[in-house]
């Protein structure tokens, strides 16, 4: 059983930032962290005050994260990024709000007394019996993931504890986050006092300034009385939250936020639902109805169509039958369709189960069809614009050495150079034929052939071709080239002048898809210069359909595994800079090495270049955790550690630089998800390097090479990834999303069939086929309500676990 929880965000967009620079704009990004955790950056967006991101991010994180938080900087080349403000939203929130939080939220000031983080480990206790004054004794052992306050990378922190009027401080541990005091206070104890209070804060000492606040905690003494003691680790708090001036005028993010609790149970607890919508799906080859996606069809609301459709999809691919699923959606799509002008123009669930069957299935199509053309366009950045109204003469610069260029001039180059990008597109696509993945092809060829039935007339001869380019252009490739970033295409946006010809060149290509000029150009009369590239795109456009639909009937056997479905691969590979520690102390100069690296199903293993013979490699089974490394270790915030064992006990470090954020946080994320079934994984590590005999996090001398001996000081984060196109399908888990939402709207069925039956004109078990039909339904809600009380029975379980956990803290 798995039990985690997971976060959809999307970071959509900011307005009246502040001015941060001389220019009169800012440079704004957003920087996302998970309890105090940077897991994103987002792309800078350069210029303005009202930012567009538009990224999506999905996040798998442990039950127990307390908040998420959203800071927007803007990125200075030459000094220090200046702090714009943030959002900050509670767990609480997020849970009390299932459907989501969408809205504008303002940015407030950040207050260094609230910027705190970490533990402490403490053991409070009352010494003495009631005969003779009693003391109170505040042990404080350890802290550890302290917030950073000096330029150094670290803090210099030392506890305050306040009782009653007297105060006690503990020794500084110099430049560390990960501090060992292991110190103990004792108190007159207070009987006579109704509320009386311990307090214990962790400052950071500072030889000129002020000290810096880190973080407190509270107790209440009258009710440590009746249990004696207390120990454990404790998070530390903020200081009391002061009421901001600048709340309002940091301006506003536009956030879209949704957590949900997964609890997935084993494989033998969802095979009976797999198994109904999988007979439901090929029920049409023995020439039944579907009923349960005609009713999933019919009941689904368009807020959820995206993530059902999505789940559906994978559950299915996972079945081998997604093929017969869309068949199916085609179907009903078609039956309802009068109109051939409106085919799969709306986001029904076939149009959305379509579009999300392209991501999954076709992504590394997309990105070996439009890889070199995007690339080609970002490296050049050529002005160029069509629209008389927008051309900018100070932006196309001088055609010669004293003569400026004219608006005619740019227009003409502009239309040459999109007809050369527009050309060397349609080529591309028409060579893609030969490694389109197969089962997109047959995919295609099914909903070529039905809307060819369904409309066979002379008149309507171009819809089976529309029908396809309306997903495959409108909905694949034209947003694919619009926003590169958001396809993987690219790791930052395009700036405004590559924005702009990426956009033209992806009207050009809807249009295409739309297999009419006049009607493009009648809205868009600048469009004109282009009518002549266009039309021959569409009939290579033609060609390449009839191509790609006729692809199924290949029997060469070395092409058809060449075009086999490219999804679930789990692997990641790229260049890093490398160490492997076999010593105990780390080297004094730079111990890093430029690899390739590769992820693949069972190790990770390095070479110089990306097709030499392997350096080195590590299995997979054998990595024990894999955690980042503070930042004054090396210098650099994204390094990140892989601690593994041989089979003799000992340990080794493979260090791994990497050159952002986000690429750190990808290949964590890669490589938890790869180890997630390993067994004897660490709880505890070392955040620094072992180095002039000492670790450098929380300064302890001992270092051994076993794992059994040294625990660390910070606690492993096996649970924090992000969700990528590539990962794996995860049968049981779309089952458990499927089973969740059928849930939702299991009343909704239950009336929609009735309803459908009445408008049909069919009676009551008018015949034996239709009572096999009516007991469906009721097999569904059966299986329904066994997966709720499985769930009942694991809730129940972790509360009496809770439970004894908690008598026994007590005891």
């Amino acid at each position: 059983m798995a039990k985690r929880s997971t976060l959809f965000i999307r970071i959509v967009e900011g307005k009246n930032l502040p001015i941060k620079d001389i220019t009169g704009s800012s440079d704004p990004y957003c920087i996302v962290k998970i309890d105090n955790e940077a897991i994103i950056r987002t792309a800078t967006i350069w210029k303005t005050l009202s930012p567009f991101w538009g990224e999506e991010y999905t996040v798998h994180l442990p039950p127990y994260f307390r908040t998420v938080s959203f800071y927007v900087l803007d990125e200075d080349s030459l000094s220090r990024d200046d702090v714009i403000g943030k959002v900050s939203i509670s767990k609480e929130v997020l849970t009390a709000k299932p459907q989501g939080v969408d809205g504008w939220m303002n940015l407030t000031e950040i207050d260094p007394d609230e910027e705190v983080q970490g533990e402490i480990h403490l053991q409070i206790s009352v010494l003495g019996d009631r005969d003779i004054p009693r003391k109170l004794c505040c042990q404080v052992l350890e802290a550890r993931d302290l917030a950073k306050k000096d330029r150094n990378g670290a803090s210099d922190p030392f506890v305050r504890v306040r009782y009653n009027g007297k105060t006690y401080e503990s020794a500084v541990v110099k430049k560390s986050c990960y501090p060992r005091w292991n110190e103990s206070f004792e108190f007159e104890l207070d009987e006579t006092l109704a509320d009386s209070l311990l307090s214990v804060e962790v400052w950071d000492w500072d030889l000129v300034s002020r000290n810096d606040f880190l973080g407190k905690v509270l107790f209440n003494i009258n009710k440590l009385q009746s249990a004696q003691q207390e120990e454990g680790w404790f998070r530390l708090g903020p200081d009391k939250s002061k009421h901001s001036e600048y709340e309002g005028t940091l301006g506003s993010l536009r956030l879209q936020l949704r957590l949900r609790d997964e609890v997935v149970l084993p494989s033998s607890h969802y095979k009976p639902l797999t198994e109904l919508l999988s007979q439901s799906v090929g029920s049409q080859l023995n020439g039944n109805w579907p009923d349960f996606i005609v009713l999933i069809d019919e009941t689904t609301t368009a807020e959820s169509r995206q993530e059902v459709a999505n789940n559906l999809v994978k559950l299915f691919l996972g079945q081998g039958l997604v093929k017969e699923f869309l068949d199916v959606l085609f179907k009903l799509e078609l039956e309802k369709t009068t109109e051939p002008n409106t085919l799969f123009r709306s986001n029904s669930l076939a149009s959305k189960s379509m579009e999300s069957f392209l991501k999954v299935a076709g992504m590394q199509y997309l990105h070996r069809l439009l890889g070199p053309i995007i690339n080609r366009i970002f490296e050049e950045k050529k002005y160029v614009e069509l629209d008389p109204s927008k051309v900018e003469l100070k932006e196309a610069g001088c055609a010669g050495l004293h003569r400026q260029q004219t608006e005619s001039d740019i227009i003409q180059q502009s239309s040459s150079l999109l007809q050369s990008y527009l050309s060397e597109l349609l080529t591309s696509i028409l060579q893609s034929a030969s490694y389109c993945p197969l089962l997109i092809c047959q995919v295609f060829h099914q909903l070529y052939l039905r809307v060819q039935e369904r409309f066979p007339d002379q008149e309507y001869r171009k819809v089976k071709f529309i029908a396809v380019t309306s997903f495959l252009c409108l909905r694949f490739i034209s947003p694919a080239i619009m926003s590169p970033k958001l396809f993987h295409l690219r790791e930052k946006h395009a700036d405004a002048r590559t924005s702009r010809t990426l956009l033209l060149l992806a009207k050009a290509v809807q249009t295409i898809g739309n297999m009419d000029t006049l009607a493009c150009c009648s809205k868009e009369p600048w469009m004109v210069p282009l009518q002549p590239a266009i039309q021959r795109g569409i009939t290579q456009l033609k060609d390449f359909i009839t191509k790609l639909v006729n692809c199924h009937e290949s029997e060469d056997l070395e092409l058809q595994t060449r075009m086999s479905l490219q999804c679930g691969t789990m692997e990641k590979e790229g260049f890093l800079f490398l160490h492997r520690t076999k010593d105990k102390c780390m080297p004094m100069t730079s111990p890093f090495k430029k690899y390739y690296v590769t992820l693949s199903k069972d190790t990770l293993s390095y070479s110089r270049t990306q097709h030499s013979k392997k350096s080195s490699s590590i299995s997979l089974p054998k990595i024990r955790a894999v955690e980042k490394v503070e930042e004054k270790c090396f210098g650099n915030a994204n390094v990140m550690q892989i601690i593994s064992s041989e089979d003799s006990g000992q340990q080794e470090t493979l260090y791994l630089d990497c050159k952002s954020v986000n690429e750190l946080n990808h290949w964590l994320s890669a490589l938890r998800k790869a180890c997630s079934h390993n067994t004897n994984t660490m709880s505890c590590y070392h955040p620094g390097i072992y180095k002039a005999d000492r670790w450098s996090c929380c300064h302890q001398k001992e270092k051994s090479d076993s794992l059994f001996i040294d625990p660390g000081c910070d606690k492993t984060r096996h649970g924090v990834t992000l969700q990528e196109w590539y990962d794996p399908l995860d049968p049981d888990l779309e089952a458990q999303l499927i089973y969740q939402h059928l849930s939702s709207v299991q009343h909704a069925m239950r009336d929609k069939y009735f309803k459908l039956r009445e408008q049909q004109g069919v009676q009551e078990a008018d015949s034996v086929r239709d009572q096999k039909k009516a007991d469906g339904l009721p097999k569904l809600f059966s299986i329904l309500q066994d997966l709720h009380d499985a769930h009942a029975a694991v809730e129940e379980e972790e509360r009496l676990k809770n439970k004894n956990v908690f008598l026994e803290l007590q005891t």
